[in-house]
């Protein structure tokens, strides 16, 4: 291994002049005081290498020994990693002691001593590559798979595949020769680095179907698609962590990877607490069985602040290989992208707009694509969905991190002041924010097959209400009551309906807080109807008690189990209503 020592200090920043050869985005070892800190080289100049530490630095010294370990950094993959919470270099946290990490402290990511059942999928001589799958233990409830490791490269003849019975993941699971003859022994654990997107699939699909976060606002408005991409800005205050822990509890994904990559402590210790106690409401287990944690809290060093969004997709790339719906939230990408510009900062490089890298816009795009819908070897398929949430400064969202962000990201779930301010939550504005999987052709036409024809034009018109609504809403406000046509009091109605009855929802009650597609359906359907039955009021008085009651309930049938009595009794007394207020001639909505 190659050795240098350690010329110069700032922050986390070290430099050390190196004996022999290094390579970019190698893994160091800082010797301070019998410890071994972990530091990572960005840059190379001549004979000094730049290195971010993952640790502080204030024990370091000049002259400090510093060994290269030829490896970038890595992530240990293998059963055991449901459940956890890591650190952003794939250190267990709940095996360290203590309230707080010590300096250089490290635990081993899997847990060695576990016995999991293994099935064999192969059998002897048959031909397999990276990626393919070798057998499978059960991980929780779900069916992980035990695959050739990705970094393999060419084909492969199984010598011999262990037989159906309990192992340790260091057990020997198979033995494959390659076509020069050399055998390699495979156990349940592979490592990849976490900067380099995983591969071991057949190729990249475009995302065509919908991810159901269990959200209407953004499931019917603004869906997002299985392997596709959003992020979610807004202000301090409108409810960016609880929508995404909202997001986190009610998806249907397989798995899910919450990435805190610089959040407060108070934040994250509520995701320990609660999740472990919540029930996943697709599949009735324990939600904590599909979710994984990543934590590296505002106070902690910022290289590994970087690393942990990197550590979460590289996790997320390899259950993606298992043929599951994965779901990546980082919160937030902002203290990511701050943890970038310190390091640039401190290399004293060309900054960029608000004294970010140059390269920001690039690293973005990078990590974003790695998200995606794929086909594995064996046909079947497998999603990546990431969202991220940005925390622009002052709510602008012309800053460096929203902007280089909103040219990746497909789908952008705008959160509004104006909305948290006044209590309509989630706070996501539906005109504002936008899906650009609603204009993919494949999207469309799954829209149509799998929930009802011409679903897109739908929602296109359910929007266009709500717009209307809101510019009816500022000419009465400007003109008075009384000065505009009864049809604008009527179109301001219906957008009210709408906001009311689809796009608020309660995050807080055991049934609101979840919605089906099906159900998402139904219920627009519903309201599109009370849209086109023909009214006649005589007064804008009237307009507003009797819309008042509809929003009242529409808002009790989505507090009670869908299809229940409870619920039809309120559908029954709707339809009196509204047959009772029926007229024989439509009132014409205006286009203000």
């Amino acid at each position: 291994m190659t050795e240098g020592k350690v010329v110069g200090v700032v922050a986390n920043l070290i430099f050390i002049k190196s004996e022999d050869a290094v390579t970019q985005n190698e893994i160091c070892l800082v010797h301070s005081e019998g410890k071994e800190l972990k530091g990572e080289v960005i840059r190379i100049k001549d004979d000094i290498a730049y290195a971010q530490l993952f640790e502080s630095s204030q024990t370091i010294k000049m002259g400090s020994k510093v060994v290269f370990t030829g490896q970038m950094l890595e992530v240990e993959l293998g059963p055991g990693i449901l459940s956890k919470r890591y650190d952003g270099l794939q250190n267990d946290l709940t095996k360290m002691g203590g309230l707080f990490i010590d300096m250089g402290e490290a635990t081993a990511p899997l847990d060695e001593d576990v016995l999991f059942s293994f099935k064999p999928l192969v059998k002897e001589n048959d031909i397999v590559q990276p990626g393919d799958w070798l057998g499978s233990v059960q991980e929780n409830w779900i069916d992980h798979k035990i695959m050739v490791p990705i970094n393999f490269k060419g084909v492969f003849k199984v010598k011999s595949v262990a037989k159906h019975d309990d192992y340790k993941i260091s057990d020997t699971m198979a033995v494959l020769i390659a076509d020069n003859g050399e055998e390699h022994i495979l156990t349940m654990k592979q490592k990849w680095p976490v900067k380099l997107a995983m591969k071991g699939f057949k190729n990249k699909m475009r995302p065509y179907k919908i991810l159901q976060t269990g959200l209407r606002v953004m499931d019917t408005f603004n869906p997002i698609a299985e392997g596709g991409t959003g992020y979610i800005p807004g202000p301090f205050g409108t409810g960016k962590t609880v929508l995404q822990q909202a997001i986190a509890k009610n998806s249907e994904a397989d798995i899910v990877i919450i990435v805190a990559c610089g959040e407060r402590a108070n934040e994250v210790v509520e995701i320990f607490t609660e999740f472990p106690e919540l029930k996943d409401p697709v599949t009735g287990r324990k939600l904590d069985e599909k979710i994984t944690i990543i934590c590296n809290t505002s106070n902690m060093p910022v290289a590994a602040r970087e690393a942990s969004v990197y550590v979460g997709m590289t996790l997320g790339e390899y259950y993606r290989n298992m043929g599951l719906k994965v779901l990546i939230l980082a919160d937030s990408t902002s203290r990511w992208a701050q943890a970038l510009r310190e390091m640039s900062n401190r290399m004293e490089e060309l900054p960029g707009p608000d004294a970010f890298p140059v390269e920001l816009p690039a690293t973005i795009a990078n990590f974003y694509s790695r998200a995606g819908l794929v086909e594995l070897n064996n046909g079947q398929r497998g999603s990546l969905t990431f969202i991220g949430t940005v925390s622009p400064a002052g709510g602008n969202f012309k800053e460096p991190v929203t902007e280089s962000t909103s040219k990746v990201a497909r789908c952008f779930y705008a959160l509004s002041q104006k909305r948290a301010d006044a209590k309509r939550y989630p706070a996501i504005d539906s005109l504002a924010s936008y899906s650009k999987y609603m204009d993919y052709p494949e999207f469309i036409a799954n829209s149509d097959a799998t929930i009802q024809k011409d679903w897109a034009q739908l929602v296109s018109k359910t929007k266009d209400l709500v717009r209307n609504g809101i510019e009816a809403r500022d000419q009465i406000n400007i003109l008075g009551d009384d000065a505009v046509p009864i049809s604008y009091h009527i179109s301001f109605w219906i957008s009210e309906l709408i906001d009311f009855g689809l796009i608020q929802q309660d995050s807080f009650d055991d049934v609101d807080m979840n919605t089906p597609l099906k159900r998402q359906q139904y219920m627009l359907n519903k309201v599109m109807d009370i849209v086109n039955t023909a009214f006649d009021f005589s007064s804008f008085e009237e307009v507003s008690v009797f819309f008042k009651k509809l929003i009242n309930l529409i808002k009790q049938m989505n507090y009670s189990e869908f299809e229940s009595k409870e619920f039809k009794s309120h559908e029954e007394q709707l339809k009196a209503i509204l047959s009772e207020e029926k007229r024989t001639e439509k009132t014409e909505l205006t286009e203000i």
